[in-house]
Formats: structure tokens, sequence, C-alpha cells
């Protein structure tokens, strides 16, 4: 009898303190998971370092003057080989989730923690990398035992809310589009109308398939993928990318086969301040713009 007594008491012991603690942790995970979420003006105005274009009166650019070299395009401007590319490799299901892909989810649970797969990917859709590029992490520190594992539950819940937000905001076409323009590519190229015009001076309209296949391939380690800087590395990656596109049924056997042929032909130029046009008038411009912010009533 007092043996059973004793279980009782030690039972609800443990249900006294572990309660208490349990409810810290959970008021703890919803502060942190609904602080900072981004509002749907914020949604809709989203931050981005977007290059200046000096553009002649015939419409020919003259210089850019940048932070980050970053112009937009707008999705009709994407050729469809690299928009095929992208969701062979980025998001196969991109057209049937709402920003979290559940399946993919499950596939890299089961993949990292039963099969011990290191490489199973990160199971995050376009709409969650359209969220942690846009919108900066939360740099909040948990001193705790577990708090770095904390943090990154804080940051995943957070990235999902993000996502099924934009879904809700923006089309399909937007996202996409919004993806492309974010992301960077290495050799100072963020979006991929820098990148296009960086390594193969072209608009990314003009993409051949194998063009945009090394472009999408350097997304996830615009370095280690660089065809300047690892060209053996950019032409595996490149094929891998080819490889899937032929798996999804974007093209066929014969064309993957030939494309993977194909070496990587470059047209490779860095863009600068001091390159272009007229670079004394540049210079004098530059100068004046950054004396003072103009007006617009003046113009």
């Amino acid at each position: 009898m007092k043996e059973t007594t004793k279980k009782k008491i030690n039972k609800w012991l443990w249900i006294i303190v572990l309660v208490p603690v349990a409810g810290f942790f959970l008021m703890l995970l919803l502060v942190g998971v609904f602080t900072n979420i981004p509002s749907f003006r914020v949604l809709e105005n989203p931050q981005t370092n977007l290059a200046t274009e000096l553009i002649s009166e015939d419409g020919v650019v003259i210089a850019t003057f940048h932070v980050e070299n970053r112009s937009y395009v707008q999705y009709e401007d994407l050729s469809e080989s690299l928009k095929n590319a992208v969701l062979a490799t980025e998001d196969i299901r991109f057209y049937r989730h709402s920003g979290i892909d559940f399946r993919a989810l499950a596939r890299v649970a089961v993949k990292s923690l039963l099969l011990g797969q290191s490489s199973s990917g990160g199971g995050s859709t376009l709409t969650q990398q359209v969220a942690k590029t846009l919108y900066p992490r939360d740099t909040t520190t948990y001193n705790f035992p577990g708090g770095a594992a904390f943090k990154m539950l804080v940051i995943k819940m957070k990235e999902w809310i993000t996502a099924v937000k934009l879904e809700r905001n923006y089309t399909k076409e937007e996202l996409l589009t919004m993806y492309l323009n974010s992301i960077f590519f290495g050799s100072n190229a963020y979006g991929i109308r820098a990148a296009s015009a960086t390594f193969f001076d072209k608009h990314p309209s003009q993409l051949t398939l194998e063009e945009a296949a090394t472009l999408v391939g350097m997304v996830n380690k615009p370095t280690r993928y660089n065809p300047v800087l690892n060209y053996e590395s950019s032409l595996g990656r490149r094929n891998s990318v080819i490889s899937r596109m032929r798996k999804y049924n974007f093209i066929s056997r014969h064309e993957a086969d030939s494309l993977m042929a194909l070496p990587i032909v470059l047209n490779y130029s860095t863009q600068d301040h001091n390159a272009g046009l007229a670079p004394y008038f540049r210079d004098m411009l530059r100068r004046v713009m950054s004396a003072g912010k103009p007006d617009p009533a003046d113009y």
C-alpha cells in the first residue's frame, strides 16, 4: 500500500514539475514564432537592393550603380527552359502545394531520421526560399540546453507561416519570378538578370537550356558550382539539373544525352562602376546624385 502511495506521489510530483516547464516552453515558442512575422503590407512591399540604371535617350543602359548587382525581370522575360530547370531542381510540386510541401517534409524525415541519409534535401519549397531570402531571420539567442534546436524550430515555423501568407498574396508566377529575382549566383550577381549578363552576356529570355541549367545548378552553392572557379564541379552539377529535367519529362532522353555532352561556354564579365560607356559623365552624375536625395517634384 505504501509503495502504491509513493508511486502516486512521484507521479504527481512529475506532473507538477513538467506541466509548468512545458507551458513555459510553449509560451516561449509562440512568442518566438509570432514576433516579427511579416505583415501583409511588408509582404506586398519587400525591400531589396536594386541597382540604379543610367539609361540613354535611345534606351541603352550606360551604367548601373549598386551595392548588390540586382535588376528585376518580369515573368514573361523568363525562358521556358529556365522555369522548367528551376521546378525540376528545386520544387517539382510547386504548382500543387500552398507554400509547405508536407510530402517532401515527410520524405526528408524518413530519409534523414530512419535511413540516415544526409543528402536527402531540406524539403523547403520555392515559396519558403523566397521567405528566407526576402525577410531576415530571427537573431534571438536561447541560452538553455537545446536552445539551438529550439531556435531552428522557431525559424522553421516562422518560415512556414510566411510562406503560406506569401501564397495567399501572390500568384505562383509572381512567386517564381520573385525567387529568381532574389537569389545570389556569386560573382556579385544577384538575381537571374544579373547572373545571365555576368556569365553569358545575355538576357534571361535568351538563355539556352544548358545555360539555364548551369545557372540553376549554382543556386545552392554559388562558389562551389561557379563555372569560372570550379569548371568540373559546375559541369557535373549542370548535368545533374539536365538529368532531373529528363526525369520529370521536361525533355527527352535523347535531348538530355546531347545536352550533357556539351561543354559550358561562357561569356563572362563582372559588372562594376568603372566599366561601360561615358565614365566621366557617369562619375559626375553619381557624385551629383549622391550629394542629396532628389525631390520627385522636380522631375
